[in-house]
């Protein structure tokens, strides 16, 4: 594993030391990155070393922080070719421990907690961040305090009382988690490990920019899609795109990176559409995707610029045709997906239409989650199919 050279605020550009844990810039609240030596790795790191080595995110250790893993063997989940859509991919993140991709970000954020000695975790979570948490705190004998949203699907507060963390359930959504945590973390000495509020997450988010890039034989597609609610997933791939040209192991290509949100919480879609460096607070949030239900992301002005360099486009999808994504892609495809996965199909659909991309362009959909972790979700959005009709035949009763 890579010594880490400093941290950098990706607002202000302060380098700041990783010899005690942090939280963000302390000069203007920026969004922290961690560098290593990449020059040194160039030379000493050659993407041929991965052969053989496991088939979890900490293959690529040589650009994953100095420490020991807190580990599940979360990481390298497939990419399934589309059977309704030839040049369509499927990353299905819901193969990962906790059944989602949140397992990437926390494993990595506990690992360094572990490392620097913290004992307490704080997280306001919609669901997958805090089965995570519970999960991976467990795995390295640390306490969770998990604070979610009373609606939160029901297999989420489950697997976190299984695992032993401590939960507060919160009538409100995952901003008022979040201002619960900011209000109480001093003086219960938890560290909050909020989306990008830490270095860390994005730092195991980024290995699914160097999965794609390894399973396409070290190309990039011409498209990524994915679903955007705290966005620490694109940030960390467009992240490890850099680091990979940096390395020389990709050219300066980029995939043209696409948020997709619901229309019911689309503050990233709207500051897009209104050509805005950041984005405003999304008031009466709603969608049946817990996880897309962020009215406001911390990194809203490093999504929006990501999306501008690769050439990409912010798009909202309804909750209706995020279900019709959903069955369709467990008809079609026999993938399970999360409403929030789901929701790259239903955002595919919209960009081939309107001729965004054509049928001839290798794009790349994130299934974020699984979907046996919604089952309250879906069952409540379940399609109501109607009886058949009643015939009366030989004396049996219809319908028949």
């Amino acid at each position: 594993m890579a010594p880490i050279t400093y941290l950098e605020c990706t607002g202000c550009g302060t380098h700041i030391s990783a010899k005690e844990p942090q939280t963000v810039c302390p000069k203007d609240g920026g969004v922290l990155y961690v560098r290593y030596d990449l020059e040194y790795l160039k030379h000493h790191f050659k993407r041929e070393a991965l052969a053989g080595r496991p088939a979890t995110m900490w293959r690529y250790a040589e650009v994953l922080p100095e420490a020991e893993p807190a580990s599940l063997g979360e990481g390298f989940t497939p990419m399934l070719p589309s059977r309704e859509f030839p040049n369509v991919l499927i990353k299905d993140e819901g193969l990962n421990p906790t059944g989602s991709f949140k397992a990437r970000g926390l494993s990595a954020a506990v690992t360094m907690a572990k490392y620097y000695g913290l004992k307490k975790l704080a997280i306001p979570s919609a669901g997958n961040a805090a089965s995570a948490l519970a999960a991976y705190a467990a795995k390295a004998g640390l306490e969770a305090h998990i604070f979610m949203p009373k609606d939160v699907p029901l297999a989420n507060r489950v697997e976190c009382e299984t695992y032993g963390a401590r939960i507060t359930l919160v009538d409100g959504l995952i901003s008022d988690c979040a201002r619960m945590v900011a209000e109480r973390k001093e003086q219960e000495d938890w560290f909050d490990v909020s989306t990008l509020k830490e270095p860390f997450r994005v730092e195991g988010k980024k290995t699914m920019g160097y999965e794609v890039a390894e399973q396409l034989g070290w190309r990039l597609p011409h498209g990524i899609i994915y679903p955007t609610g705290g966005g620490v997933g694109l940030i960390g791939m467009w992240k490890a795109f850099e680091e990979m040209q940096t390395l020389g192991w990709v050219g300066a290509e980029r995939p043209k990176m696409v948020v997709v949100q619901s229309a019911g919480c689309a503050s990233i879609v709207k500051a897009w559409d209104e050509q805005k460096p950041s984005a405003d607070f999304w008031p009466r949030a709603s969608t049946l995707a817990a996880g897309l239900r962020v009215p406001k992301a911390y990194g809203d002005y490093l999504i929006l610029d990501i999306v501008k360099k690769s050439g990409g486009i912010a798009v909202a999808v309804t909750d209706d045709e995020i279900m019709d994504a959903l069955r369709n892609w467990a008809r079609v495809e026999g993938i399970f997906a999360a409403p929030e996965g789901a929701a790259s199909l239903a955002a595919y659909r919209k960009l081939c239409a309107n001729g965004f991309f054509g049928p001839k362009d290798d794009v790349v959909l994130f299934n974020t989650g699984s979907g046996l972790k919604y089952p309250d979700v879906i069952e409540g959005k379940k399609e109501r199919l109607a009886p058949p009709a009643s015939r009366q035949i030989g004396g049996i009763i219809g319908p028949y």
